[in-house]
């Protein structure tokens, strides 16, 4: 199934499909069937999307054929915190703001941080603004807590919800409605910090990450 440019919504031109083909099956004779013979079948929903920031934006120039399909359901992003991996304090920040959240920085009681279930996924930005002010907010709480000189000896500072997601540490700032402190900052080791956010960027490509609502993601630990 194909669907041309330009017919979607929002930057990302993007279309969503429902299809839910309906069969009925018959048995040759003089065979016979009991029971129910057809129905509704499951299928996953279908969208196509033509985002700038991901693959095949352009088709080396022919507008026809730029963009992608894809699948319609959650995926997950699982870092590794086993020893040895490369992202393994990146990985072990981020299941103890899950596991033991009052343990984080900044403070606050009955934190629950998003991406741990379909329900409350993390949703992608690329707007440089948001991201920076993520950053900014996350670097203001680790200074905070650690002092000026927390990054020393290699370290770097490291949060979650990611940078790149509206529900990154400026979340509070932005929407009204969202709890403040709901995040977590760490100094980290620079090499995981980094390695951690090459894999984000993978994952974003290979699962074609939309920014906005209309798409989500949750995070996995492997231990």
């Amino acid at each position: 199934m194909t669907s041309k440019p330009g017919q979607g919504t929002s930057s990302a031109d993007l279309i969503f499909a429902v299809y839910e083909p309906v069969v009925s099956y018959s048995a040759p004779a003089p065979w016979k069937l009991s029971g129910a013979t057809g129905g509704k079948l499951f299928m996953l929903a279908p969208r196509w999307d033509a985002a700038s920031y991901l693959a095949n934006s352009t088709d080396g120039g022919n507008p026809d054929r730029k963009g992608a399909a894809s699948f319609s359901y959650i995926t997950a992003l699982t870092p590794s915190a086993k020893q040895g991996a490369e992202e393994q304090a990146e990985a072990a920040h981020i299941r103890q703001a899950f596991l033991v959240p009052q343990d984080t920085k900044p403070y606050k009681s009955a934190k629950k941080v998003p991406g741990q279930t379909a329900k409350d996924p993390l949703h992608r930005t690329v707007t440089r603004a948001r991201i920076d002010k993520n950053r900014a907010a996350a670097v203001k709480q680790r200074k905070r807590y650690w002092g000026l000189n927390d990054t020393s000896g290699g370290k770097e500072c490291d949060e979650y919800p990611f940078a790149s997601t509206y529900e990154g540490a400026a979340q509070a700032d932005e929407d009204p409605e969202a709890i403040k402190f709901n995040f977590s900052v760490k100094p980290i080791p620079r090499d995981d910090n980094q390695a951690g956010g090459l894999i984000l960027k993978s994952y974003y490509a290979k699962n074609r990450i939309l920014d906005g609502e209309n798409d989500g993601f949750i995070v996995k630990v492997v231990s």
